[in-house]
């Protein structure tokens, strides 16, 4: 449906949204069908053989897994940031050609990024050098995105101070970067080393989940109750300051603890004594993540805070749209006056 309506569209220009939202159907239809490649044993029968097992599974599976994040967390959202950040700041696009060159960009290499997650593994040596590679490569268009995104608010720089919304909006877009910042960093070999298999990852992961991907969704939800119930404005815009700032501090308080919980468990991992022993055993480490993981739980639990303060919000404006228009639609009409 999504293809026929563009195919059948009468403007000529293909809006940079509808790019990423395309890309975000097509690969993730074509990831799932190769990740789950099989051979059928005889026409007949309904059981398979896996195409795919040992280093080439693995290599598969993270083909799978870093692109499912990739388009469908970061281009399938790209596309409501191009759509809701220019619409909600009444602004255009800061450069239409940048976000162009941030969508082809972005597809040809995130494609490849793949390796970086199977560093010192059985997968062969060149094979990891060429995911990071392109991990690397990927700074330039995440930044180019980041940037064009920040900078449609020229001019319209106060909007942060009156606006919570496009607060929302900004701040996921700066999540966005710093995320798209931190991911290239951690597939360095020399930084994976140590991060890997720690909490440091999971600080990542979430700083993009909540950070940008939750607080882009937050932003246009803002945007889209009022418009389908046809109200000019929220039930309450300080429930959204409230939401904002709430949510923010949990998510600064989730991503900072895991931060330090990663580089813990990756010094600890790789303490030795003085004959090469591991000086901490497997329970020793976790004890020692135990406030870390608190601070965690905190920071968790004021997003979903959060979460609930806008679901209310949004069901009030909801209530109140439809109360309204049920009044339009009780109210006689109005009496004609004769012409003069």
């Amino acid at each position: 449906m999504f293809l026929g309506t563009i195919l059948k569209r009468k403007e000529p220009h293909i809006y940079v949204a509808n790019w990423f939202y395309l890309a975000f159907i097509v690969t993730i239809a074509m990831l799932h069908l190769v990740n789950n490649a099989a051979i059928p044993l005889s026409l007949y029968s309904p059981h398979s053989v896996i195409l795919w097992s040992g280093v080439q599974d693995a290599m598969i599976q993270w083909w799978y897994g870093h692109n499912a994040v990739g388009f469908f967390l970061t281009a399938g959202f790209l596309a409501i940031m191009y759509y809701f950040v220019p619409k909600r700041a009444e602004r255009p696009v800061y450069s239409y050609r940048l976000s162009i060159i941030h969508f082809w960009a972005l597809i040809f290499l995130y494609i490849w990024a793949g390796p970086h997650h199977l560093h010192f593994t059985a997968l062969p040596d060149w094979a990891q050098t060429l995911g990071m590679t392109f991990s690397i490569m990927l700074w330039m268009p995440s930044w180019g995105g980041m940037i064009n995104g920040l900078m449609t608010l020229s001019g319209a720089w106060d909007k942060l101070r009156t606006d919570p919304v496009i607060r929302f909006l900004f701040t996921s877009v700066a999540f966005y970067g710093m995320s798209t910042f931190e991911g290239p960093l951690m597939s360095v070999k020399e930084v994976n080393s140590l991060s890997h298999y720690t909490d440091w990852t999971i600080g990542h992961v979430h700083s993009g989940a909540l950070g940008w991907v939750g607080f882009v969704s937050f932003g246009a939800l803002y945007c889209l109750v009022p418009w389908l119930y046809r109200r000019k404005e929220l039930y309450s815009m300080r429930l959204v300051e409230w939401h904002f700032w709430i949510a923010s501090i949990g998510i600064v308080l989730y991503m900072v603890s895991m931060w330090f919980a990663g580089i813990t468990q990756g010094l600890l991992w790789r303490a030795y004594d003085n004959l090469g022993f591991l000086e901490y055993s497997f329970i020793e480490t976790v004890a020692q993540l135990h406030p870390y993981y608190l601070v965690r739980a905190l920071g968790g639990l004021l997003f979903v805070v959060g979460s609930l303060i806008m679901a209310y919000n949004l069901w009030m404006t909801a209530r109140l749209g439809v109360a309204e228009q049920r009044d339009r639609r009780m109210q006689p009409p109005a009496s004609l006056q004769p012409a003069e």
